[in-house]
């Protein structure tokens, strides 16, 4: 039997018009499609059609591809747990169990398009298990999209960087303190529930800022200052700071 692959694609930022024709294609052609969502790893077989619904709901990604990928709900679904931790036993064993399940899905010779929200290679959880399963001897493929912080610059009508200046991407729920004096502009991602101290710090530093929040999705949020930025916030939040 001829083993399966797995395509880890990018869905983009959250309008479902930013998504590439490839990623659209890709998805098409799998048997299979493997979502993220927080929280206890469950099989399909073990949940009830309301259950399935829901999971889907909870995964950006999902929401994304939906409206613009025929026949989407008629492929077999594997439902990965990803939980928002730091703990690396955690999270260890989360990348652990999410190998397993492709695995089984690819030995069987059906193709798996794993979605991921913005770009797969900016923080995307689904690349701490592509090593897993290339180990176990099966093709992985990735497939780029636009990155958030990219859509968030044009919705805000402004550049990223500006002939030699410098761009740097950061995830703002780690320390970040350092960076901040690093020249040129700087990308804020991952804020969380942190985002009323990072706020603070960037102020405290006298640095001037724009953002985006849950850009393309409904909810969607723009901030023209640092002023504008409360702590309701939250996680799909990006600052551009400057």
């Amino acid at each position: 039997m001829t083993k399966g692959s797995l395509y880890c694609v990018s869905t983009g930022p959250g309008d479902p018009e930013l998504m590439t024709i490839k990623a659209i294609r890709t998805i098409g052609e799998c048997q299979a499609v493997a979502l993220s969502v927080d929280g206890t790893r469950r099989d399909k077989e073990s949940m009830e059609e309301n259950d399935e619904e829901a999971l889907k709901a909870r995964c950006a990604a999902y929401r994304i591809a939906a409206p613009v990928t025929p026949d989407l709900d008629k492929k077999e679904f594997l439902y990965l747990s990803m939980p928002m931790t730091k703990d690396r036993d955690v999270l260890k064993q989360s990348h652990r169990q999410a190998a397993e399940s492709i695995i089984s899905c690819l030995e069987s010779g059906k193709n798996v398009a794993w979605l991921t929200l913005g770009d797969v290679t900016v923080y995307g959880t689904s690349l701490y298990v592509v090593e897993a399963v290339r180990k176990a001897g099966f093709r992985a493929e990735i497939i780029s999209g636009v990155p958030s912080f990219c859509a968030a610059a044009a919705r805000l009508g402004r550049p990223l960087a500006m002939g030699g200046q410098q761009l740097h991407i950061l995830p703002s729920s780690y320390h970040i303190e350092e960076a901040l004096e690093y020249p040129g502009v700087k990308v804020l991602m991952k804020a969380g529930s942190r985002i009323g101290q990072v706020k603070e710090l960037l102020i405290e530093k006298g640095c001037r800022a724009e953002g985006v929040e849950r850009c393309g999705m409904e909810g969607e949020r723009t901030f023209k200052s640092l002023e504008e930025v409360d702590k309701e916030a939250g996680y799909y939040t990006i600052l551009i700071v400057e």
